[in-house]
């Protein structure tokens, strides 16, 4: 009778992905255009702890805790925060027209 090795598994976490900043942008731009804010703070957390989510918080002013927080898929971070966040990582937040 053979003995069966116990298999482990890992959490899939999406920060382990997001290795350059190709991957970056182009995670971002599709998150993005579900158009779905609670998606957004969750893909701005999943880049920031790919980037190291404690000199995300130093670089914002905000508590690594806090920035957990808000952005998980529960959170609800102010438009403030998702600001600090995205110049931290480099990026803007912006309006656009929409296609007619």
């Amino acid at each position: 009778m053979a003995i069966r090795k116990k298999e482990t598994f890992t959490r899939y976490d999406t920060a382990d992905y997001l290795k350059s900043e190709e991957d970056i942008t182009a995670y971002l731009d599709v998150c993005f255009e579900e158009n779905d804010p609670a998606l957004m703070a969750t893909a701005l957390g999943h880049v920031a702890r790919a980037r190291n989510m404690s000199q995300i918080a130093r670089d914002t002013g905000l508590t690594r805790e806090g920035l957990y927080k808000a952005l998980c898929m529960d959170g609800n971070p102010t438009l403030a925060t998702a600001m600090k966040v995205a110049n931290a990582l480099g990026y803007q937040l912006r309006l656009v027209p929409l296609p007619h």
